[in-house]
């Protein structure tokens, strides 16, 4: 039978179109850069799995077998990283009451007279009927697992997905390095992976400190679940698998790919001492000479939706070869490829194409297929310093990889092998795959579809050197949510209208806390940004007006972080009714529920030492993602848009932070100075 592979290939694409805009408001509720649709058929218990016996990586085996787990295994604690672990609090289920009277506060602003009253006679309907017997199915929840929602959670906002990692998984940039060609890139890989190896250790021994915000310490499991593990495609939903810290017999091995060409590198001896980074150098060395001609890029497999690449690995693993090098990848600490030189930008700056690079590789002429997007932490290392790296979203969040990346860094600075050569290194082995034509229709297909997708993604990064948090702590106020209202500030000028909006707050002060929302817009940030284009309004009764949406959002700030938010509880209650067989309540399916969880913005602060940042792309279709590094004398930037929105541009939106922040330090400073 004859493919037209043109057309199958678009139909591909606009069935992703369609499941971006639909996954990214059915449930609403999301991460900044995940989103899922749920259904009453939709399992709501992740897959978890912990792999051992490294004798049989090379073989064909059932290693990766289902095997549901609700929660990560308890880790014993033997240092001071787990030192706090498990005397933090359990994630409280917020008063009913209390929630609804939040959720209408940040419905105000998005809603018109008419619409907010019919709004709140729902949720008052919500209030006296479903809400309490859901709310007591959820407080039962709670008493039966460590954390109410972690396992909920990793499948509606991860594994249940169907879209392509490559719109799902964070990028993140690292300042370039100094070295330039084939022998500087190998030297510099070489001497990162041993200071990935350093990092280990600390890990492996339990040396690490305690993260803590605001003097409290906070949960760590996050920083274990980002090595040795990865995301495997499903047919209907994914699972996770993750080596444990427990199992005695940790992998030794990384996944190294160049020219597509995807190798096992041991970056441990067989008695499990870190090899020195002469001999990573070596190693490294081997693997390039082993791959002077491009392979078939079977890792485009990676880009495309779940369910195609489901349906390839599911025809994949019929064969004892394919199942034992996919095995192989999903068992390794991490995967690192090793990219050519940056292509030339045709628009944007050269920072702007290397964020997309990491974030899809470039598309099918570039290096998207170089890359395992499934793996849960992934570098990339250019040929002219620029280093990258992506990150699966399934079991971290930004912190825990920001402590790795800070980690390398310093290791780079210090120059030194702390690491002897170590005896018994087995070379780098290739791993073969026997494509069938069936998958090489697919990767065909894959080709084509990651090219529309880089067409589709606008990425812009910027450096406002203006000021930075120093100004804004000398103006009093809350760095973060002076960024957030100054951003509220953009979007309105140039929508003439707030929109929802989403900000990641932390809540790993709980045993195996994730996130919830921050929802930044409120309607002090909409006075506020009214206000602004006001003339008639002056400037004291501007400030005025600044500072009490700056309390306002610090104020939410500290609700979510102690877990008293709203759309983390709300989506609880929407699954107890789903799980218990129940309606949905008519409260999720209300204009102000699709319209408060539509988040045009969807917007985190990662803050790094460096000159580095973090990105994603949006949540809807008519949206931004809007990442932000904040430091003493600069904000660092990036917002990512839909090429296909004729809504919107990250350049329009981008000059008009930029202006929002200027506006917003000259009101402050002529109101300092009339103070004076």
């Amino acid at each position: 039978m004859t493919v037209d592979m043109s057309s199958a290939c678009a139909t591909t694409f606009v069935l992703f179109r369609l499941m971006l805009s639909r996954s990214f408001n059915m449930i609403g509720s999301i991460c900044p850069s995940d989103a899922a649709g749920l259904s009453r058929d939709t399992p709501v218990t992740s897959h978890v799995m912990y792999v051992g016996n490294r004798k049989a990586e090379f073989k064909a085996s059932n290693l990766l077998g289902k095997m549901t787990v609700e929660e990560p295994a308890q880790m014993a604690v033997k240092g001071r990283t787990f030192s706090a672990q498990y005397n933090l609090p359990r994630l409280p289920v917020p008063a009913l009451e209390q929630t609804l009277n939040r959720y209408l506060d940040t419905c105000r602003p998005l809603l018109d007279d008419e619409q907010f009253k019919a709004t709140s006679e729902i949720v008052q309907k919500f209030k006296e009927k479903e809400g309490p017997e859901l709310q007591k199915l959820l407080e039962k929840r709670a008493t039966k697992h460590t954390n109410w929602l972690s396992d909920w959670w990793k499948s509606v906002a991860y594994l249940d997905i169907r879209l392509p990692l490559v719109v799902l998984n964070p990028g993140f940039y690292l300042p370039r390095q100094n070295f330039r060609g084939k022998q500087g890139q190998i030297d510099f890989t070489s001497r990162m992976i041993a200071g990935l190896l350093d990092y280990k250790i600390m890990l492996d021994e339990q040396t690490l400190s305690v993260d803590t915000m605001g003097g409290k310490p906070l949960c760590m499991v996050q920083h274990y679940q980002l090595l040795n593990a990865c995301r495997v495609p499903g047919l209907k939903k994914d699972k996770h698998v993750h080596i444990s810290p427990n199992d005695s017999d940790q992998p030794h091995h990384i996944t190294l790919i160049h020219n597509n060409h995807i190798f096992s590198m041991d970056v441990y001896s067989s008695q499990g001492k870190p090899l020195s980074i002469a001999q990573l150098r070596a190693q490294i060395q081997f693997c390039v000479d082993q791959s002077k001609m491009a392979a078939a890029p079977v890792g485009i497999l990676t880009t495309m939706d779940r369910s195609s690449w489901g349906k390839a690995y599911h025809e994949m693993v019929k064969d004892k070869t394919n199942k034992a090098s996919l095995e192989n990848i999903q068992r390794s600490i991490l995967a690192v490829s090793l990219d050519g030189p940056l292509p030339q930008p045709t628009e944007g700056s050269d920072v702007d194409m290397a964020a997309a690079i990491s974030l899809h590789g470039g598309g099918s002429k570039v290096f998207s297929g170089n890359r395992w997007f499934d793996k849960t932490l992934q570098f990339y290392i250019g040929e002219d310093g620029y280093v990258l790296a992506n990150y699966e979203h399934t079991t971290a969040e930004g912190p825990p990889l920001v402590c790795i990346m800070d980690h390398i860094l310093n290791f780079l600075e210090k120059k030194k092998d702390p690491f002897l050569d170590a005896p018994n290194v087995l070379p780098p082995k290739q791993l073969n795959f026997n494509l069938s034509e069936k998958v090489e229709q697919t990767i065909r297909c894959g080709l084509e579809d990651i090219d529309s997708i880089v067409k589709d993604i606008m990425i812009r990064s910027f450096f406002f050197k203006d000021y930075g948090k120093n100004f804004i702590k000398k103006a009093k106020m809350s760095p973060d949510a002076y960024i957030q209202v100054a951003l509220q500030l953009a979007y309105y000028r140039v929508y003439k209208q707030p929109c929802a909006t989403y900000e990641s707050g932390s809540l790993r002060c709980f045993q195996l806390g994730r996130t919830d929302t921050i929802r930044s817009c409120s309607s002090a940030s909409l006075a506020f940004s009214k206000a602004m284009g006001d003339s008639s309004v002056d400037p004291a009764t501007k400030v005025d007006l600044l500072r009490k949406a700056v309390q306002s959002h610090r104020q939410y700030t500290d609700y979510t972080i102690s877990g008293q938010a709203v759309d983390r509880h709300l989506l609880g209650l929407k699954l107890t009714a789903l799980e218990s067989g129940r309606d949905i309540p008519e409260l999720f399916t209300d204009l102000a529920f699709k319209e408060s969880t539509n988040f045009r913005l969807s917007t985190s602060q990662v803050a790094i030492q460096r000159e580095a940042f973090l990105y994603f792309v949006p949540v809807v279709q008519d949206g931004y993602g809007l990442c932000y590094n904040p430091q003493e004398e600069q904000i660092i930037v990036c917002i990512t848009s839909f090429n296909n929105s004729p809504e919107t541009s990250s350049e329009k939106l981008m000059d008009s932070v930029s202006q929002s922040l200027r506006d917003m330090q000259k009101l402050l400073e002529t109101q300092m100075q009339t103070k004076l």
